[in-house]
């Protein structure tokens, strides 16, 4: 059985649901206030097929070496993410675990955490064309909807080829600030 360790942390985009297995982090969960993180770790729970526990919780009769192995990630994950929204870190070190993605959309997400750093942007089109898939466009924002672990796995850098900043899974206001933390787009005005 998996071991799911999970934190909520507060960031300038608002309180974020992190979840790491011993191979890595499993999910990011934005707007994760207590209604959201309990259906975040439901689901979780039935993708994983394991009762995801809050980190730094005593194990009931678990492996408490998995426990504890997830429970580091999960503290580093926090830790790399305040570091980012400081804007002393531009690349995230941490390990990920992509068992909620598989296919062309776990070969997407990929390609996006490897080949689009820090204060850049690509097109749907361009990431289609460098996965191989060219004409893919619209795949590739279904891949972007489904990625289990945004902020990381960097999908506010990926925009619509005519400049226009395209949707995003935790809403355009959060989408607009990230990139502004990047300099990407200037700060907002409010």
């Amino acid at each position: 059985m998996t071991t799911v360790s999970w934190t909520v942390t507060a960031t300038p985009i608002g309180p974020l649901l992190l979840a790491a297995t011993p191979r890595g982090l499993v999910s990011v969960v934005f707007h994760a206030d207590e209604e959201t993180a309990r259906t975040a770790r439901e689901r979780l729970a039935a993708r994983l097929g394991a009762e995801p526990v809050e980190a730094g919780a005593v194990p009931d009769g678990g492996a408490a070496g998995d426990r504890t192995a997830a429970d580091r990630i999960v503290k580093e994950a926090t830790d790399q993410l305040g570091a980012y929204f400081a804007g002393t870190l531009r690349t995230f070190g941490l390990p990920l675990d992509w068992s909620l993605s598989g296919g062309f959309n776990r070969q997407v997400l990929r390609e996006l955490a490897d080949g689009v750093p820090y204060g850049t942007v690509v097109g749907y089109a361009d990431l289609a064309e460098r996965v191989g898939e060219p004409g893919a466009a619209r795949a590739v924002g279904v891949a972007m909807g489904s990625n289990p672990l945004p902020v990381v796995v960097p999908c506010h850098r990926v925009v619509e080829s005519d400049g226009g900043i395209g949707g995003f899974g935790g809403g355009l206001e959060t989408k607009r600030a990230l990139l502004a933390l990047e300099g990407v787009l200037p700060q907002p005005l409010f």
